[in-house]
């Protein structure tokens, strides 16, 4: 058995054998589940696209049919939340896709004999906004896009400029 401290009085009823405790363990941090693909988690995960599907369709279905102001605000956050979910999705998937097609570029390029080249961050920040000009430019939302940034950095620059009382 287990000594114990004659300092404080013993408990009624002492545990002689320690239990274990169950360890919980996150497999998001863990070996154990192995390493997190993106590709084959959206392959595993892609039934969930239907069901997301359905379940928007759904909302606005509530949505037409609600009469409460309050339960009406509420069914169109949630209907927000689902576009935009659904939006960034997409962009992660587009992002994912131009990675590979840049590497799969690059193994070409080394199949041929040549040297690999990868592209910085800031190049990568160039491509990107490049695309997005472009994907305006085609839904006709460039110019607008363009005076709002416009307005944000004469804000900005407003900012920086010494005020009226430091004169």
């Amino acid at each position: 058995p287990l000594e114990m401290s004659a300092k404080r009085p013993v408990p009624f009823l002492r545990q002689v054998i320690p239990v274990r405790k169950k360890v919980q363990r996150d497999p998001r941090f863990d070996d154990l589940s192995g390493e997190y693909k993106p590709e084959i988690f959206m392959k595993t995960y892609s039934f969930l696209d239907s069901i997301k599907k359905q379940e928007k369709e759904m909302v606005q279905k509530q949505l037409k049919k609600c009469r409460n102001m309050e339960q009406k605000e509420k069914l169109q956050r949630l209907l927000n939340r689902m576009t935009q979910q659904e939006q960034a999705q997409k962009k992660q998937q587009k992002l994912r896709e131009r990675e590979l097609s840049l590497k799969r570029q690059q193994r070409e390029l080394a199949k041929q004999g040549k040297k690999p080249f990868f592209l910085k961050k800031s190049e990568k920040r160039k491509l990107d906004l490049a695309e997005k000009y472009a994907e305006l430019k085609r839904s006709g939302k460039l110019e607008s896009f363009l005076n709002k940034k416009r307005k944000s950095n004469a804000i900005k620059d407003k900012c920086h400029l010494p005020s009226q009382k430091n004169l």
